[in-house]
């Protein structure tokens, strides 16, 4: 329970379907302090105290758990460390695969519970495979794609079949006081949102040069290649002009020569898409290439592509090209049905071209 809408909904869900439930809040953040305050976010005192008051409501046992440490370092270090490798991690994904679905999975079974309910906008069928909400604009499949069977087979998502009005209705219905506050957004540990300040704390400033992808001349500087994902046209400080005038986007970071690529739009177009780490659930692995649509990043437009799973890898021609396809984003892949589209697997991005 995370002291918003979504989580305490849930729990009122379970209760309604006659299980025996517990409520636990997450205490992630060593230093409460320093993550976000107020409604703005998650990880605060204020959502503790907020699950709390909704497990009073539906009458059930409340715990927190501490968590801390093992979320600064699956979750933090490593959101760090993928930004100084020059890719663009998705915290969440990270959180779900190794905090609610690991740690908190695996301690909740080891105390004798059946399965974990989240406050997720996703759901699961009666065959078991995951498949996208029914408010495509909540719909958080995309960051549940990197849980394994295993794991999804001790998963509730009782939301899924619900619009969040809906979910925010149902709340003030049963006398949840949260049925009112904001959705968190941002990166909850980033205190004040501003990721290249938090990056630059962490890393350290690491001056190198912007370059033109076309000239190869020299048309910019950076404090730290980290601050720049692909596809960035905000905020690059260029001063020199493109000979065409047009804006120019971050095609690539190197960190090895700490430098950043510019250059036009188009060039931001790739058609392959490389993934490492897949993870398989929707039925046996396939031996053949699939028709299939890939997401490419959440809430990110979805394609129509050919996968292949090929050894340790993942590989998608896409039909149509994409910009701005980073690396170290998921790769989801779908299965349109008219039930609601069904996740086939998910791989973290390597490369695309």
């Amino acid at each position: 329970m995370s002291g918003g809408v979504d989580s305490a909904v849930a729990a009122a869900r379970a209760v309604e379907a006659g299980h025996d439930v517990t409520g636990v809040h997450l205490a992630l953040a060593r230093n409460p302090q320093t993550y976000r305050t107020g409604a703005r976010g998650c990880c605060t005192l204020e959502d503790s105290r907020d699950a709390r008051r909704a497990a009073d409501v539906l009458g059930i046992p409340f715990y927190v758990w501490d968590l801390a440490d093992r979320f600064h370092e699956d979750v933090v270090e490593t959101f760090v460390a993928e930004y100084a490798a020059g890719r663009t991690p998705n915290p969440c994904l990270r959180c779900n695969e190794k905090i609610k679905f690991a740690a908190v999975l695996d301690r909740a079974v080891a105390l004798g519970f059946d399965a974990v309910v989240t406050g997720h906008h996703a759901r699961l069928g009666p065959d078991g495979l995951l498949r996208r909400s029914v408010d495509l604009g909540k719909d958080q499949s995309y960051v549940l794609a990197v849980l394994t069977r295993e794991q999804l087979d001790r998963s509730i998502f009782p939301l899924g079949d619900s619009t969040k009005a809906q979910v925010r209705e149902e709340a003030a219905r049963r006398g949840l006081a949260v049925a009112d506050k904001p959705d968190s957004h941002d990166i909850c540990f980033i205190a004040d949102g501003d990721t290249r300040g938090f990056l630059a704390d962490k890393l350290g400033e690491a001056p190198g040069e912007i370059v033109d992808a076309r000239t190869g001349a020299v048309v910019g500087a950076h404090s730290g290649a980290y601050a720049y994902t692909v596809g960035q046209r905000k905020g690059l400080s260029l001063g020199v002009p493109a000979p065409d005038g047009k804006p120019r986007y971050v095609l690539s970071i190197t960190p090895k020569t700490n430098t950043v690529t510019v250059g036009p739009a188009e060039a931001l177009e790739v058609s392959t898409v490389a993934g490492e780490r897949p993870v398989w659930t929707g039925g046996p692995r396939p031996t053949a290439a699939l028709d299939c649509e890939v997401q490419l990043r959440a809430h990110g437009q979805v394609v129509p592509a050919n996968v292949r799973l090929d050894g340790a890898g993942l590989r998608a021609e896409l039909r149509e090209p994409v910009r701005g396809v980073a690396a170290g984003q998921a790769i989801v892949v779908y299965r349109p049905d008219p039930g609601g589209d069904v996740v086939l697997g998910s791989a973290t991005i390597s490369a695309a071209a």
